[in-house]
């Protein structure tokens, strides 16, 4: 149920019909008003507009007015400096199979996945602040656990689920892709992280050092997985310069492993496609480079020893 409280600051929700040529602006001030760090995005693109976001993202008022002056640029929302850890609900896209073993247990999206996490979990999952994107996905904004620094990851948390931490944004409320915007549909302040998804998302431990062969996996879905998201991490933690050559590396290893039939292709480049994205790297680069990746590493297929 929405508190009085709830009910009047969605009244002057970012994305609200009516508002006027300036509303993009006013979005960013929205968001930097509630102490969220904001940079500018191209117009009608996930793509950022300066140099250095993470250093450049600000609250400051004057900055962004200067920045919005410029053109109607989108809102990205730096989550390390907001102290943010951000779930990012996707729906399939279009034509695009649930994978098993999801599509066994009724799940059709991210947010399935993760509301069946939790009761698996035993958990709920508590009331946050929430945007709607244009695709139908979600953002769900969560506070940084206190003494943990979570990164971005992608699948790490189940199928169709990335999160934005430090290194990281999200396109804000009030943006508009395709004509079509981001709605924030439940304001209030950001809840704590819970313990569960904590867990979840801290990197194990430091493996050992000593060289050996890779063994046969006894679970090859775990496998795949576990080898599927470290390579994914490996381009969301890319810095500026290096982006493009560490995509084409995710995107051989990964090649490898659906060579050796371990992975399915489709998979393979549909998250690469969105870590490219989450990154600043246009999409037909990006594709470009994933194609001759996959294709070469397609090509010499993974080798398991006994």
């Amino acid at each position: 149920m929405n508190t009085p409280a709830d009910r009047r600051t969605r009244k002057a929700r970012p994305g609200a019909r009516g508002a006027g040529p300036d509303r993009l602006a006013r979005s960013a001030h929205w968001h930097a008003a509630r102490g969220l760090a904001v940079f500018p995005l191209r117009p009608g693109s996930k793509a950022p507009a300066v140099e250095d976001w993470p250093h450049q993202a600000t609250t400051d008022a004057e900055q962004i007015t200067r920045w919005w002056r410029e053109a109607p640029y989108n809102i990205g929302v730096a989550t390390g400096p907001s102290v943010l850890l951000v779930i990012d609900l996707d729906q399939p896209k279009h034509g695009q199979t649930v994978p098993t073993p999801w599509h066994s247990r009724g799940i059709a999206c991210g947010r399935d996945v993760l509301d069946r996490l939790a009761a698996d979990s035993g958990h709920v999952l508590p009331r946050t602040w929430t945007v709607t994107t244009p695709s139908g996905g979600q953002h769900l904004y969560y506070r940084q656990p206190d003494g943990t620094v979570l990164g971005n990851t992608a699948g790490r948390l189940g199928w169709k689920i990335d999160t934005r931490g430090h290194g990281g944004y999200i396109v804000g409320a009030g943006s508009v892709i395709h004509g079509q915007r981001y709605r924030a549909d439940v304001i209030r302040r950001p809840a704590p992280l819970p313990d569960w998804i904590t867990d979840a998302l801290t990197p194990p431990p430091a493996p050992d050092p000593t060289p050996r062969t890779t063994p046969e996996p006894s679970n090859s879905t775990a496998y795949t997985l576990a080898a599927l998201t470290g390579e994914l991490d490996k381009v969301l933690a890319a810095e500026p310069g290096q982006r493009n050559d560490t995509l084409n590396r995710a995107a051989f290893a990964l090649g490898q492993l659906a060579g050796a039939q371990l992975l399915d292709p489709q998979i393979a480049r549909d998250e690469l496609v969105s870590a490219a994205g989450r990154i600043g790297l246009p999409r037909a680069e990006a594709e470009r480079t994933i194609t001759s990746g996959l294709t070469a590493g397609e090509r010499h297929p993974r080798q398991r020893t006994a």
